[in-house]
């Protein structure tokens, strides 16, 4: 009896699964730039099957404060560790390299430094003044980490004043444990609604699907997110290609 391994085995892989090689001038561009100044970015850290896809476009997301984590989440393919020195020239190489790849709207993110005092939030803030500087006619998107709730550490990114401060829940309230590990649902909670009281024009958050969840977990933590007054939930899935959706919860 033929077995459905062998049925299948000429099937191939379906058109969505693969992935295309990296290729194209863009490409090549934002490689140099990143191997130039030695930048992390969340791309190369995570192990992103679309990279090549997006770095072609001219699309990243450069992260800061190194590519070793203190923290150790389930989905994340950033390496978890004892982090090296923070760079403190690390604000103006990104700052420079937004410049010269003319982008128009830019996105930084960084790993979580729970062994810094200030867990990074002194370089997120001069990072962000210093894109200002050399670019001011650029937007910008800061995916921050929860800085463990200290609102003197959130401050300073709600002083640089980037267009959209970002913060994801990441899943519903019952994974929180299994996936987040370190983190706490209403923490997260807590860090978006004090951005929001502190007059960050726009906040957002994010979740994934497919951990496990209900469907009436997800409505849960969308309605959490409208509580915490968050203009924006992307709702996807880890690592493909786009987002299944944008919420607009204005």
């Amino acid at each position: 009896m033929e077995t459905l391994e062998k049925k299948n085995s000429g099937l191939g892989k379906p058109k969505w699964i693969r992935v295309k090689l990296p290729t194209g001038k863009k490409y090549t561009e934002l490689r140099g730039l990143v191997d130039k100044y030695k930048l992390n970015t969340i791309c190369t850290s995570g192990s992103c099957p679309n990279m090549g896809e997006c770095w072609a476009e001219g699309t990243a997301t450069f992260m800061i404060l190194g590519n070793i984590c203190t923290r150790s989440c389930g989905f994340c393919g950033v390496k978890t560790g004892r982090p090296g020195n923070v760079d403190w020239e690390e604000p103006e190489k990104v700052a420079r390299s937004i410049k010269l790849m003319n982008i128009k709207h830019a996105v930084v993110t960084s790993v979580d430094r729970d062994d810094l005092k200030d867990m990074g939030s002194i370089i997120w803030n001069e990072t962000i003044k210093a894109i200002r500087r050399l670019n001011p006619q650029t937007t910008l998107e800061t995916l921050i980490p929860d800085f463990q709730g200290n609102k003197t550490n959130i401050d300073r990114i709600v002083a640089a004043a980037p267009e959209v401060v970002s913060h994801n829940v990441e899943t519903v309230r019952r994974l929180t444990r299994e996936v987040r590990i370190q983190a706490k649902y209403d923490q997260s909670l807590e860090v978006l609604s004090y951005l929001k009281q502190q007059g960050v024009n726009r906040t957002k958050s994010g979740i994934m699907l497919g951990l496990g969840e209900t469907q009436e977990e997800v409505f849960e933590t969308l309605h959490d997110l409208r509580k915490s007054d968050v203009d924006v939930v992307t709702i996807g899935q880890y690592q493909i290609q786009k987002s299944i959706c944008q919420l607009s919860l204005s």
